[in-house]
């Protein structure tokens, strides 16, 4: 806050005598519409100044970053499918990122942030690390599609009680967003796994990819395909760098392999037959 106090404009008879030209010290002179904008832009800038200290120590605050964006999240969803809906899928989203939360600490890394919910395009979680080598860069992506997939089938238990279709219908949504979760491209869950397995799966999610930019053109879809291709070159890249590091990173116990392409492919199956039991026939 600034300590300068406002005075009151000084009469003519309060005025300092003006000094002949030559003398005191030299005034600068600012011309025109620069000088008449100066003051207001440093005002500008010395606001978003603050703003920006204020929005940086916000980051910081783990809970007000995550209910500010959750909040964010329900309004643009339920402004299109109605607030019931829009609570239940943040919370959906929620419950999958907190699997990826209690799996990055069960591996050890404890400085994962809470998550953050991007209205259309889900929600994300950060750490400097997803764990020691691959195995549990795939444990950390399937902890977030099973325990998703609980929080959808919880789902499933209400609508059998009430009956109400809304329950089925977000149950078979939560489902859908697991089992898209799992495509082995980029930053999605199904790349963790795949890195477990081989990193030539990803191409095959790439493929898959391109197929579902044809056959749905949505353009939240065609943005997921552009970022997921991007960070799967990227990776591709790395792992044929012949780095020593990187090669000990994807060397895991083939005991550790077989479960994780297991628990993989059982949630795959899962997911569609879940899909297929909760869908419900549009009525116009």
């Amino acid at each position: 806050m600034s300590d300068d106090r406002w005075l009151p404009p000084r009469s003519p008879a309060t005025d300092p005598p003006e000094v002949p030209d030559g003398l005191g010290p030299a005034q600068p002179r600012r011309s025109g519409l620069l000088g008449r904008l100066a003051a207001p832009l440093a005002a500008i800038v010395a606001f978003f100044s603050k703003i920006k200290i204020v929005l940086l120590a916000l980051t910081k605050v783990k809970f007000l970053a995550t209910a500010g964006s959750m909040v964010v999240s329900i309004v643009a969803y339920a402004s299109l499918w109605g607030w019931k809906f829009g609570v239940g899928f943040v919370l959906l989203l929620l419950v999958h990122e907190y699997g990826h939360v209690i799996q990055l600490r069960r591996e050890g890394v404890k400085d994962a942030s809470a998550p953050i919910f991007i209205p259309f395009l889900g929600a994300l979680i950060w750490a400097k690390s997803l764990g020691g080598n691959a195995a549990a860069e795939a444990r950390v992506g399937l902890a977030g599609p099973i325990l998703g997939s609980i929080g959808a089938a919880a789902c499933v238990v209400v609508y059998a009680f009430t009956g109400e279709d809304f329950w089925r219908a977000l149950a078979f949504t939560g489902f859908f967003l697991n089992l898209f979760n799992l495509l082995p491209v980029g930053f999605l869950d199904g790349a963790r796994a795949a890195a477990a397995l081989s990193p030539w799966v990803w191409l095959l999610g790439v493929f898959g990819m391109i197929v579902l930019v044809l056959t749905v053109p949505n353009p939240i879809i065609i943005l997921i395909a552009i970022l997921a291709v991007w960070e799967t070159y990227r990776r591709f890249k790395q792992f044929r760098s012949g780095d020593p590091a990187i090669k000990a990173y994807y060397s895991i116990a083939r005991r550790d392999r077989i479960a994780i392409a297991a628990t993989y492919l059982v949630l795959i199956v899962a997911l569609v037959l879940a899909m297929d039991a909760t869908h419900l026939e549009r009525t116009l």
